[in-house]
């Protein structure tokens, strides 16, 4: 018996499954990259907001003055217009030295039950900004 010789053509089904499982992982793992990705620039997002947030609550009381601003009190408070909720945290500390003071700000949020903040610290002088005219 003669046997005819076969071409091979295509891919058999063990080959084609193989390259199809290789495939599908390859797609899972760019899809949790890119899912962990968007997360991560999320929350540098919120860092971001912060920080320029503390810098907006340090120049307000850069501006009105150390003294006048512990004179009013509010030494707390939240920014309702983010989202999340970001909540300020003010803690001043006088020096002893040329009307110094060392002022921390804290910047807290809550995303996904996980708390986040950040603090600033700077030196300001005892006198503000803001001039009162008659």
């Amino acid at each position: 018996m003669v046997r005819a010789k076969r071409n091979k053509r295509g891919f058999t089904l063990v080959e084609t499954i193989t390259a199809s499982v290789i495939l599908c992982g390859a797609v899972l793992a760019v899809g949790a990259i890119s899912t962990r990705s968007l997360g991560e620039t999320r929350l540098n997002r919120q860092y971001e907001v912060a920080a320029a947030l503390a810098d907006r609550q340090l120049t307000m009381i850069d501006y009105v003055g150390v003294e006048e601003f512990i004179e009013l009190g509010q030494m707390e408070g939240e920014f309702e217009e983010f989202e999340p909720g970001y909540h300020w945290e003010v803690v001043t500390e006088s020096q002893a030295v040329d009307n110094l003071y060392l002022v921390n700000i804290t910047v807290s949020w809550a995303e996904r039950n996980r708390p986040y903040s950040i603090s600033v610290n700077t030196m300001l002088n005892g006198t503000g900004m803001l001039v009162e005219t008659e």
